[in-house]
């Protein structure tokens, strides 16, 4: 069996995000929701925006006014102090870092459909991190949808909900891909996310992956496995049954 994945410069950035370390501290960084808390700011940290280093030098100001060692924190408090103070990853910018460290700048090739008038098209060409979402990434100016046979590292899979549906949109990062018979056979997925399950402080950045049954069939119609729960208990797979899900490429990829 052959296994494809992802350079070891983007697997570092998954890692930065699954194991944010401050001195012995290690957590997941939780994952930002900010259709429920709102921007804080203009900063990308106060967003859900940020890069790890972001988010650290945040940790280090809100410490330092607080009068907090940081070198004081457990892996427990630390969760705890990034999720009361509001500073987490959302899913597309979570993705945005990964595909960035795979070929970027993507800035450059970006398109924002969705920003409207020329200040809005200014400000998302300004600020392009802060204005891609998964629908901007779904979108047929920056992705295209291919077939199962034909995954790579670095392919996404969006999750675009319906109008009468209120899940909201999410992608998934697909990191290592399984082979047999020069077909793929397991996808591995990563994301920034938070189950219902997961209460106040278990959310962030979670990994997946996807049985490939029939090579044929939409990606939503194989074994989804996260957790260690399959399809129906799976809450990623449900939201993918509910939403317009596709496996797709970046178009200059």
């Amino acid at each position: 069996m052959n296994t494809k994945t992802l350079s070891q410069k983007a697997l570092d950035i998954i890692d930065q995000y699954k194991n944010f370390k401050i001195g012995n501290a290690v957590c997941s960084i939780p994952y930002f929701n900010n259709r429920y808390k709102g921007l804080r700011g203009a900063l990308r940290v106060e967003a859900g925006k940020g890069s790890p280093k972001d988010i650290y030098e945040e940790i280090e100001q809100i410490s330092f006014k607080e009068k907090i060692n940081i070198n004081s924190f457990n892996s427990e408090n630390l969760k705890k102090f990034l999720v009361d103070n509001n500073i987490g990853i959302d899913c597309s910018a979570f993705a945005y870092y990964i595909l960035n460290e795979i070929k970027g700048p993507i800035d450059k090739y970006l398109s924002f459909p969705y920003c409207q008038g020329i200040i809005g098209k200014i400000k998302c060409k300004i600020r392009p991190i802060e204005n891609t979402d998964a629908r901007t990434f779904a979108h047929n100016k920056n992705s295209k949808i291919i077939p199962i046979k034909d995954v790579q590292v670095g392919d996404i899979i969006t999750l675009i909900g319906e109008e009468n549906n209120n899940e909201r949109d999410h992608i998934l990062i697909i990191y290592q891909i399984e082979y047999q018979n020069f077909l793929p056979s397991i996808i591995h997925y990563v994301h920034a996310v938070a189950w219902p399950t997961d209460g106040e402080y278990g959310h962030g950045i979670h990994e997946g992956k996807i049985e490939i049954l029939n090579n044929e069939k939409p990606i939503s119609e194989q074994r989804w496995i996260e957790n260690n729960l399959i399809n129906d208990e799976n809450y990623t797979y449900n939201r993918a049954k509910k939403s317009r899900t596709e496996l797709r490429r970046l178009s200059w990829f």
